[in-house]
């Protein structure tokens, strides 16, 4: 979700507990946790009331570990539900919202068949897609409950963000009413859409094709940043023949910290792609140097200055650049 997405999700939590923030029922009932789940799952917030709860940055990791995401949420559900017993009464059902706008990059057959036999009847969890990256036959196998955000521009997500707080406080008057049912609000059918598939052939990738995203180091600071690059389906151009061709266009590039590494999966298979595929090239987002993809024998991939001699900022190498054809840069899973 490197981009506008994270920011627009960002914006979009703060805007919910602020809300919430204003309901007195909400303030009664509802807690609340943020898990992540890239080529690694983890906790950022542990559940804690609304009071408490102050909207955190949303780190970024490489891959859609869905596998791992939700063997994590069934950890924290495990740990932290609290049951009705003879001397204490426990929790409503929890209400799980995933998001996601990648196709998974890991296996997550068998914990979806876990969830469907030990939490799919006590706890409900409601899968949004965010745009059209994610595999909906594959989110369909999960809960039938799935959301498929149309309009994934500014008002879109806004939009998005109002309808997912409006549920929380239905649910949460349903909660207090003692019916403890799942209240969705109505769709905003403009930028929002219910979907209903048959189940279709689940599929998983090791790498999210949707989208070519390149790891680099700024020169100077040393410090990493993304290069995203979005797929691109066009015809081919020649008359009389239904043929098309991928390629992968720039969206930016984006400095991202430390954490990316830990949220990411290191035993994944080195995957690449060659730069002819790739059409654009960024600056450097961390020192503004004015090419901000070059390659090193290494395979790290840097930045480069006006200097005539260059330095890899991952091994050390020294030496002169210059342009070269197509050749193949490694990739990270998305």
């Amino acid at each position: 979700m490197v981009g506008d997405q994270i920011d627009r999700v960002q914006e979009g939590i703060g805007n919910i507990i602020r809300e919430l923030k204003k309901d007195p029922i909400a303030l009664e009932t509802v807690y609340v946790s943020i898990l992540i789940f890239a080529g690694e799952a983890k906790t950022i917030v542990p559940l804690q009331d609304i009071i408490s709860f102050y909207p955190p940055k949303i780190p970024i990791g490489s891959g859609t570990a869905l596998h791992k995401g939700l063997g994590h949420l069934m950890h924290e559900l495990r740990v932290n539900q609290i049951k009705t017993t003879r001397e204490q009464k426990g929790d409503w059902k929890p209400i799980v919202f995933l998001f996601t706008d990648g196709t998974p990059t890991d296996n997550p057959s068998g914990s979806i068949a876990e969830w469907k036999a030990n939490w799919s009847e006590s706890a409900n969890l409601i899968a949004v897609s965010l745009g059209e990256g994610a595999d909906l036959n594959q989110l369909s196998e999960l809960t039938e409950n799935l959301i498929k955000l149309e309009n994934t521009n500014q008002d879109g997500f806004a939009s998005f963000f109002k309808w997912v707080t409006a549920s929380i406080k239905s649910s949460s008057e349903s909660i207090e009413k003692s019916d403890g049912g799942l209240e969705l609000a109505d769709i905003p059918t403009d930028d929002m859409t219910a979907i209903d598939l048959k189940k279709g052939k689940a599929k998983y990738n090791q790498v999210d094709d949707n989208f070519v995203v390149l790891s680099a180091l700024c020169q100077n600071t040393k410090k990493n940043y993304l290069m995203k690059y979005r797929r691109v389906v066009s015809d081919s151009g020649f008359e009389g023949i239904e043929l098309q061709t991928k390629s992968y266009k720039l969206v930016g590039a984006y400095r991202v910290d430390d954490v990316y590494h830990e949220l990411s999966d290191a035993s994944s298979t080195q995957f690449k792609v060659n730069t002819e595929e790739l059409i654009g090239t960024p600056t450097c987002p961390s020192c503004g140097n004015q090419i901000a993809f070059a390659v090193c024998q290494c395979g790290q991939i840097h930045c480069l200055g006006d200097e005539k001699s260059s330095t890899c900022p991952k091994c050390g190498n020294q030496g002169e650049y210059g342009a070269s054809g197509g050749f193949d840069v490694n990739r990270t899973q998305g």
